[in-house]
Formats: C-alpha cells, structure tokens, sequence
C-alpha cells in the first residue's frame, strides 16, 4: 500500500521542466510556435526535443502586412486538422488550456 502512496506523489511532482508537459498528456494545450503560427490541441504524446503529437488541432497563422499609409492589417487564418505532428525545434512556449475557456 505504501508502494501506491509513492507513485501518485511521484507521478504528480514536478522536479525538471519536462514534467510540467508531462502532466498536460491527454489534456488541451497552447503552443505557441515560431512565424507566429499558435496551436490549439490535446496532447497525445511528446519527447525530450518537444516533438508533440496533438489531436483536434486549431491552427492560427497571423500575418501582418503594412499598406503604403502605414495602416498595418492583421490577417488571421484558421485551420483544424484531426491529429499534427509538431516539430520540437519550432516550440516556442506550451501551456495548459485553463479549463473552461
């Protein structure tokens, strides 16, 4: 019984940067990834290069462009994909979706 006690508190504590993703596996996260691309997803899997697998991904590229009298406009688009692969060298940031929003 003492074996079980140890292996929840072992599997909830955080002691290296990769736990904290760890504790986010089958949850919904935000990735924020380089070229201002950001994704929406449940993580399904990952490694120590941040490599990710996400399901029921929404995909936001923003572009900016600047007209000649310098009005910037800002251009979102939106794309859903079932399941993406995410190349762990264009990680920015992961973080947990908060719950309800």
């Amino acid at each position: 019984m003492a074996d079980n006690v140890d292996q929840k508190q072992t599997t909830n504590t955080v002691e290296e940067p990769l736990d904290l993703i760890r504790l986010s596996l089958d949850e919904q996260v935000y990735v924020k990834m380089r070229n201002d691309r950001e994704l929406r997803g449940r993580l399904h899997a990952y490694d120590q290069h941040l490599n990710m697998i996400l399901g029921d991904v929404e995909e936001t590229v923003t572009t900016i462009e600047t007209d000649e009298e310098t009005y910037e406009k800002i251009y979102k688009s939106k794309q859903n994909s079932p399941m993406l692969f995410v190349q762990g060298d264009g990680v920015v940031l992961v973080a947990p979706l908060l719950r309800g929003g």
